[in-house]
Formats: C-alpha cells, structure tokens, sequence
C-alpha cells in the first residue's frame, strides 16, 4: 500500500493486501451510494481483520470515510481519483459480450502460431461481477504475455531481456486484441487479479 500521509502506522497494522488491490475495489464502488468492511473483504478474499486494516489505511489516505454509525463507507472524491473510477455508462450484458468475444479472441491467438505472443493469462475483474447493478464500468482485464519464439526455448535462461521494441509489441498486440471495444480495459497482469473475486478467459 503507498505511504500514508497521516501520522506513521505500525508495521503490524499495514495490510499486506497490495495497493493496487484495494484501489481496485474503490473502483468497483463507483454507483454505490455506501458499501461495508464485508463488501471489502468478499470482493478482495480476504479475512475482517485484514479488510479491517485496509479501511484504516485507506481512511489514513484520504480515500473511504465512515458514514454514519452501520458499518457503512464512501469512496471520497480522492478514492474514486485514485482507483480511475469512471460514470458506469455500460449494461452488464453487453460487458459479457464483449467479454464473451475477448475470450475467442484470446483463443484464436493462441491457436495461431504466426501469433509474435501467446497470452498465459487472462481474468477479468470490476462492478460488472457486483449483482444488482444496472450500468456498469468496462472490465478491467489482466493480460500476461509471451514471446512464441521463447516459450518455445528448451532453455527458458536464454530468454533475452525485454527492450524498448518488445514494449511496443506488446502495446501494438494489445491494441489489436482489444479490437477498439470499450467495454474492456487491458493491463499488465498481477497476481492479486486472480486472488480477488474474477472470472477467468483462458
């Protein structure tokens, strides 16, 4: 999680959840009018004591506040900032679709073998997994790569090092495997994706 801007925490009270996914579920708030230390907890697979930690962290940064004396949360102007929150303009159905199409694309690429990269993994996460929703944000897609040439090597040490070109690649690829929709986002895959509520593509 980034350093607070508050008084110093305690190593013991940090969360070890990553920043990267608590934001995540501030962004999967957005249309939520209040949400709770269990809403947290469900949609990240974490345990109340954890979830517990990263509301006083994220409470630290100016992200959530309490509202009123349930149990209830906000995400505060700054949180929704932070998480790239966005008005939810999409119906769930049609974030399926296009998810729906993702996923065969996903699986032509990788059947192609004039493809420059496989895709290893693929999950998609965001409010479009929250029930009750009626307009919803574009899924937000963790993609991992990899060079056809190098999962192809017997020796995986002999991989060279990624370069200026094969960051363009990956963006030129990326692109093309998006195919303009706008109901999905692309991005770096880590970890956390697949640990917190998501389904997969692959």
């Amino acid at each position: 999680m980034p350093t607070p801007r508050g008084p110093k925490t305690a190593p013991s009270l940090l969360p070890t959840i990553p920043a990267e996914a608590a934001l995540s579920f501030l962004k999967d708030t957005k249309g939520a009018l209040t949400w709770t230390a269990r809403d947290l907890a469900d949609t990240l697979k974490i345990d109340r004591r954890e979830a517990e930690r990263a509301l006083a962290f994220l409470q630290a940064q100016g992200y959530v506040q309490p509202q009123g004396t349930k149990g209830q949360w906000i995400t505060t102007p700054a949180g929704e900032t932070v998480s790239g929150a966005k008005p939810p303009r999409f119906t769930p159905e049609s974030v399926q679709q296009a998810l729906t199409a993702l996923k065969d694309r996903i699986r032509d690429n990788n059947k192609n073998r004039q493809a420059p990269f496989r895709i290893t993994d693929a999950v998609a996460f965001g409010d479009f997994l929250l029930p009750d929703r009626a307009r919803v944000q574009s899924a937000d897609i963790g993609i991992r790569l990899a060079r056809r040439e190098d999962s192809q090597r017997k020796n995986p040490s002999t991989v060279e090092p990624r370069s200026a070109s094969d960051a363009k690649a990956e963006r030129d690829f990326l692109r093309e495997l998006r195919a303009k929709s706008t109901h999905v986002t692309l991005r770096p895959y880590a970890d956390w994706m697949r640990r917190r509520s998501h389904v997969e593509l692959l």
